[in-house]
């Protein structure tokens, strides 16, 4: 095969090579390889589903060329709003570019605008090339990529790295037409190919990835390669050399459980990502409404410090103001696309208090301060603990917020449930102009019942080396309630260091419903240059019902709090995957239980007790759905006392009993742990749970 986009010369020394290569023994499929047979037309032999051979030895890149992707892509990607219906066409593409260039997005630094499966028909033509929909694209490829260019922006497209894509309409995949497609997708302008991994026919994976690289080489046309093998052969180990990203996980879905179970499995990969090579956990559903836009901001936070790509998966004509507001934050994208091209670390994860920090260019510190919890939280850390060296004190942006501040070291934030802090933090000489750092926090973990009067404890405290002057607080709560302090709420002058602390009480209304809510506190000061803030923080209380008498299944009472390591808790069933309801039967050791909960480490599940009870029990072991896999331990606490446990169980074993004291405890927490070894299929059952009031 001739490669008629590169220049005569090459291609005449190009062909030295090859033949040079050849007469050496050739480039062939490993002999070790079994390679099952695709199907052929109607009536005709099978042929073997192998990579096609390459015409010639591919060029690599030139030596002191930038990498391709030198920061993670960004841009948009149709499949999470349309997938495969018919809203996905060659108007919806354009009208995104013209909306990039519009709204700024382009400017921000979103450049590839990119089409995902269902835009071919499902046959080649006669001469076995790809062929558009005439409906989705009556002009053709080309001329979206030549719209698209026009924008300055650049285009992507979609195929599969087997015999069909993972559409069920079966549209046709490379895997034997690898040369021929990547010749045709360069011919038509394209920057950019993701490259799926259904209907492999089981060929190496290496050997199928690798085989499409040298071909979208041998094209002569810069397109960045995105593998998309859903991490089953752990990509960050072998395709740093192969292409310029890979997926680490399965499909996103527009859920909380969703994201943050991907979330969690891609933070390990951090040491394989850098310039020119990322860790991808898959699009942006930021925008689509299966969340919040306190959870959008922290999907597109995680995403930003895990240097992750960022491909917008939303429709951009149809989605509210908010979604534009996220996507556009450059303050956040520069953390994402800062050119030294680290990937964000865990600097601490306990009670689903997460810090994260990634090291930038200029030596700061982005420090993502994340809260996976249903409740507010407190989440704290230091300059140092994050990287930096010690200094007199540091300059804290907050990039949400848009406002900076200055600390002595400490870094602290009450997140909002699902929420994340996002700051810069890096030291400061000229910090006595910037105001002190303010911390605002409420006492957790509040509970009252409806009619009854409870109390709270704010603080407010200076976090820097200058004073704030006539600081004054004030808490306020759901309509209908009532809340009044019972200590001072103000201070002329709250040196560095110093702190606020104020009591409040407040009374539920009666007939208020059992649930989570909020109150927010809001606390005014003046820096020294006489500048004037304001802050707030959210605070939450509990209000509960007591359990009922008797013996009761905890799965049918509701919790305080659940937190778990992957997917939602769910009850009476096993934990499954990432999605609700995706579990089945508790089953142990054989053994099917109807009651309980099934979990996954790390977690922890929260009940109100009120003092009334006295014993939980529970049968409890790893669940039967993940065979031979899976180590965790149990452990029940009555107000912070661990009240009992089990040691390392492993689903070799069959259900052990558990059953702790809790009398006079006001809560009860049921904790799994991960053995010591990991959270790798860590599917944990409280079988027979149930609860003695």
């Amino acid at each position: 095969m001739r490669h008629p986009s590169l220049p005569r010369a090459r291609r005449r020394v190009i062909g030295a090579l090859t033949a040079a290569v050849l007469g050496a023994g050739g480039l062939s499929v490993p002999a070790a390889t079994a390679l099952p047979q695709a199907p052929g037309p109607p009536g005709a032999a099978p042929r073997a589903a192998v990579p096609e051979r390459a015409p010639a030895l591919p060029p690599a890149p030139a030596a002191g060329a930038e990498a391709p992707a030198a920061t993670p892509p960004m841009g948009f990607n149709n499949w999470n709003s349309t997938h495969c219906r018919a809203d996905f066409h060659e108007a919806m593409v354009k009208g995104i570019a013209d909306i990039f260039v519009a709204r700024g997005l382009k400017e921000a630094g979103y450049t590839y605008v990119n089409l995902d499966d269902c835009w071919a028909l499902p046959e080649r033509n006669a001469e076995g090339k790809l062929v558009p929909d005439p409906v989705r694209f009556p002009n053709g490829i080309k001329a979206v990529a030549d719209y698209v260019h026009a924008k300055g922006l650049k285009f992507g497209i979609y195929t599969s790295a087997g015999t069909k894509t993972c559409n069920r309409a079966g549209f046709p995949g490379a895997l034997g037409h690898e040369y021929s497609d990547a010749q045709q997708f360069a011919d038509w302008g394209v920057d950019y190919l993701k490259y799926d991994n259904c209907n492999n026919q089981g060929v190496d994976a290496k050997l199928r990835y690798t085989t499409m690289r040298d071909a979208l080489r041998a094209t002569g046309r810069p397109i960045v390669y995105s593998i998309c093998e859903w991490g089953q052969n752990k990509p960050w180990e072998w395709a740093k050399d192969v292409g310029q990203l890979w997926r680490t996980t399965g499909d996103i879905s527009d859920n909380w459980g969703s994201m943050l179970s991907i979330m969690k499995r891609n933070l390990p990969l951090a040491p394989y990502a850098g310039p020119g090579h990322w860790n991808d956990p898959d699009m942006l559903e930021v925008g689509n409404g299966g969340m919040t836009d306190t959870e959008y901001r922290s999907h597109f936070s995680m995403w930003s410090i895990m240097a992750a790509p960022l491909l917008i998966g939303a429709d951009l004509r149809k989605v509210p103001e908010s979604t534009f507001e996220i996507l556009g934050n450059r303050e956040v994208i520069a953390v994402n696309q800062d050119r030294l091209g680290k990937q964000g670390t865990v600097v601490s994860s306990e009670g689903g208090r997460w810090v994260v920090a990634k090291e930038l260019a200029d030596g700061s510190r982005a420090v993502a301060l994340f809260n996976e919890s249903a409740r507010p939280q407190r989440i704290a850390t230091t300059a140092q603990a994050v990287g930096l060296a010690q200094a007199t004190a540091y300059k804290v942006r907050d990039l949400w917020r848009h406002g900076s501040a200055h600390t002595a070291g400490t870094l602290s934030a009450t997140v909002p449930a699902h929420g994340t802090v996002l700051l810069r933090v890096a030291p400061e000489r000229a910090w006595a102009v910037l105001p002190p750092s303010m911390e605002l926090s409420a006492e957790d973990n509040v509970m009252a019942e409806a009619t009854s009067t409870g109390r709270l404890t704010t603080a407010v405290t200076d976090l820097g080396r200058t004073p704030a002057l006539k600081v004054a607080a004030a808490l306020t709560g759901p309509q209908g309630w009532t809340v009044r302090p019972t200590s001072p709420t103000a201070r002329r002058v709250l040196n560095g260091g110093q702190k606020l602390t104020t009591g409040w009480e407040f009374t539920v209304p009666a007939g208020t419903a059992p649930g989570s809510y909020g109150l927010t506190l809001t606390v005014t000061h003046r820096s020294i240059t006489g500048t004037r803030l304001t802050h707030s923080a959210p605070a939450a209380v509990s209000v509960v019902v007591p359990p009922p008498a008797g013996r009761s299944y905890l799965s049918d009472i509701g919790w305080l709090s659940a937190v778990n390591g992957f997917g939602p808790v769910e009850k009476d069933r096993s934990n499954g995957e990432s999605k609700a309801g995706d579990g089945r039967p508790l089953t142990i050791g054989g053994q099917v239980f109807a009651k309980g909960l099934g979990a996954h480490a790390s977690s922890t599940v929260e009940y109100y007790t009120g003092g009334r009870c006295t014993t939980v029990s529970a049968q409890v072991g790893v669940d039967d759905e993940k065979g031979t896999r899976g180590t965790v331990a149990f452990e029940i606490w009555a107000d912070g006392v661990k009240a009992a446990s089990t040691g390392v169980l492993t689903n070799a074993m069959n259900a052990q009993p558990l059953t702790a004291d809790v009398r006079g405890a006001k809560a009860v927490r049921l904790v799994v742990t991960d053995g010591g070894d990991g959270i790798d299929s860590d599917h944990a059952d409280w079988a027979d749970l149930a609860i003695g009031c």
